[in-house]
């Protein structure tokens, strides 16, 4: 993987090259998916025309689960993508959080597995006594251990919620294969409105899921607080991968 950049119009005078096993080039970003089942509605990361930018999708041909096998998996799926020219590695899931550390060791280009790796910048631009409010799929699965993977290690300045129990939601939960985005919406900003109500030292909000981008904007729009989600960490990432010459006056 080299930061080659041709910024047009015309042609640069180098050599340009490709890996040995790579046949496809201009995608920065790898994203490795779930072999789920229902529709991935625009603002989710599993639909490409979410981003501004070319994304290379690697799909998990398997459910996940808690057991240490699918680090294996997303090794193998982030070697792939790595064979193909991306410069970063994302999982669009947060619970692949769990196996942050250990996949940014032994893969060789970064890789940013989970939303929740925002969370120490989000808090810092914070005041001393708010928190970050995370919504996230399932309360049960966001453990101190998953969050620790990803640099949070103090839980006295966070706040945690989940959406398992919205009934809209639960069909995506179920992988069912159909669901009413518009009542899912509905929902998660009744769900946001009380989180923010029964909690009002939140500062700012964390989307864990990556199901949920779709719904920032009704989400802030309710509440009037940032919204962080899987979404603003891509971009982000995205940015610094892909750097372009300023053009400008003076």
């Amino acid at each position: 993987m080299t930061y080659g950049f041709m910024p047009g119009p015309g042609q640069v005078e180098t050599k340009v090259s490709i890996g040995k096993e790579q046949r496809i080039q201009g995608c920065a970003i790898g994203i490795v998916l779930l072999d789920l089942w229902y529709p991935v509605v625009p603002g989710n990361v599993a639909n490409a025309s979410t981003f501004d930018f070319p994304v290379m999708y690697k799909i998990l041909k398997r459910i996940f689960g808690a057991d240490p096998t699918i680090l294996d998996l997303l090794l193998g799926a982030g070697k792939e993508l790595e064979e193909q020219g991306v410069r970063a590695i994302i999982g669009a899931c947060g619970y692949f959080g769990n196996f942050q550390k250990e996949a940014a060791a032994r893969l060789s280009v970064p890789v940013y597995l989970s939303s929740l790796l925002q969370i120490p910048i989000i808090r810092r631009g914070l005041k001393p006594n708010q928190k970050v409010g995370i919504i996230c799929a399932s309360a049960q699965s966001l453990t101190p251990k998953l969050l620790s993977q990803n640099g949070v290690d103090d839980l006295s300045d966070i706040v945690i919620t989940g959406a398992q129990d919205l009934t809209e939601f639960q069909q995506i939960l179920k992988t069912a294969g159909s669901f009413n985005s518009s009542k899912i919406e509905q929902q998660l900003v009744g769900l946001a409105k009380k989180f923010v109500s029964d909690n009002p030292g939140i500062g700012a909000i964390l989307l864990e899921c990556s199901d949920l981008p779709p719904y920032a904007w009704a989400i802030q729009n309710a509440v009037g607080l940032p919204v962080f989600d899987f979404i603003t960490l891509i971009n982000w990432v995205h940015s610094a991968m892909v750097r372009r010459p300023f053009a400008g006056f003076m």
